[in-house]
């Protein structure tokens, strides 16, 4: 077991292989993932086969983590073969747990002795609520718009009533500490499903709350573009201000939004909670200038601003996004991929499929084993001599000493 589970987990997703070694390199706990359509990112490039289910296993409990299957979307009659073969792969390849809200996933697991976790999407929100579901659970995903005061009030009602999952341990809280917000209730959202007929509910949400709206005059038909801002759609929570608070709050798993995102996001994101949870319990305090550090980091990243809080201090104060996209401080340009990695002396050979490389440039590489890496480009070297700069279609070289594999992605990092 990771050391770091004694008291608190961090729990960080995973899309991809390369988000996977992400997570795993910069300290998450646990990582979940979806395998097939069945979990709220439906999105095939977002998801792992079920053929790959005991290598994602495999590389987590070797890195000393859990790793928690999502089957959390709405599921239908027709779908319920699928559900069970999909939970005996999981039980076969050793997943440490399914998180569910769908009554009929929590009884499959149920018969199959697999660990539940209940999703956000159950909306738990009450100590009645949550008793119900322990029945099932080892752990239990508190609905996102409650306040730390209710949340602390549930965590003591565990505590005084002696709340036991299944297997006889004390039930676990968990709730969100950093990613995407979505108006509705625990993406119980019918946007999508009205207009473009793809429901939220069953991962296929098309984000319609992300675009901006015209305001227009029946009478006149003169529109007016409301203020530039998203109404519908809200900043990313971010939880870095109010750390110490929730760690004394009585909860136990604090989870990163983002199977979607990028393998350097995951890489950012996880590493800033993981550095901030420890400094919290060895030293009882967050420094100003590390949590300035620290968030100077995740803004590099994807993000739609920051909702510094977020609906835990029961406020709702600038909380709309101002842009669709991302916000963040760099943008990633694709260049090529890496050819070759000469270990002894520690030099990448790559292909530049676009853009143009320059020395001082600085890089982020990803892969299905590299996860996530930067350096910077010290020198530069196109047909075995020196240059300034590299463009599209030529092969370069240049030192890095990083261990980086063939295939692996580079991009070029620009400050905005």
């Amino acid at each position: 077991m990771n050391k770091h589970q004694k008291q608190f987990q961090l729990l960080a997703p995973a899309g991809d292989f390369a988000s996977l070694a992400a997570a795993l390199q910069n300290g998450a706990d646990a990582v979940y993932f979806g395998v097939g359509k069945l979990n709220m990112r439906a999105n095939a490039t977002v998801n792992f086969s079920q053929r790959e289910l005991p290598e994602l296993v495999r590389r987590c409990h070797s890195a000393g983590a859990e790793a928690w299957l999502t089957i959390n979307t709405v599921i239908y009659d027709r779908e319920l073969p699928e559900v069970r073969r999909l939970c005996l792969a999981a039980k076969q390849a050793g997943v440490d747990a399914v998180i569910a809200s769908d009554l009929a996933v929590l009884q499959i697991a149920t018969e199959l002795q697999l660990p539940i976790h209940v999703s956000v999407q159950a909306n738990i929100s009450n100590c009645l609520a949550l008793k119900f579901y322990a029945r099932y659970a080892e752990v239990v995903v508190l609905a996102r718009e409650l306040t730390l005061s209710q949340i602390r009030r549930i965590c003591r009602y565990i505590q005084t009533e002696d709340i036991r999952g299944p297997g006889g341990k004390s039930l676990k809280v968990e709730i969100f500490v950093h990613g995407a917000l979505c108006m509705a209730v625990a993406g119980h959202c019918y946007l999508s499903l009205a207009q473009d007929n793809t429901s939220a509910n069953r991962g296929a949400c098309v984000q319609n709350c992300r675009r901006t709206y015209t305001l227009q005059d029946s009478e006149t038909g003169q529109e007016v573009l409301l203020d530039h801002q998203y109404l519908l759609s809200p900043k990313d929570l971010c939880t870095l201000p109010i750390l110490p608070r929730i760690l004394r709050s009585g909860v136990s798993v604090l989870k990163i939004e983002g199977r979607g995102r990028s393998a350097d996001y995951v890489a950012a994101v996880t590493a800033c909670y993981r550095q901030a949870i420890d400094e919290y319990l060895a030293t009882g305090t967050l420094p100003r200038q590390k949590l300035a550090e620290w968030q100077g980091n995740l803004a590099q990243v994807f993000n739609r601003g920051f909702w510094q809080g977020g609906y835990y201090l029961g406020e709702s104060i600038d909380a709309w996004a101002k842009a669709a996209d991302s916000l963040a401080r760099r943008r990633k340009k694709f260049l090529g991929v890496i050819r070759n990695y000469y270990c002894r002396s520690a030099v990448v050979e790559a292909v530049l499929q676009a853009g143009c490389l320059s020395s001082g440039d600085a890089v982020l590489i990803t892969g299905p084993t590299t996860g996530a890496v930067e350096c910077q480009v010290q020198e530069l070297w196109v047909c075995e001599q020196p240059a300034a700069k590299a463009e599209q279609g030529q092969t370069v070289t240049f030192p890095c000493a990083l261990k980086l594999r063939r295939n692996d992605k580079i991009y070029r990092l620009d400050c905005r």
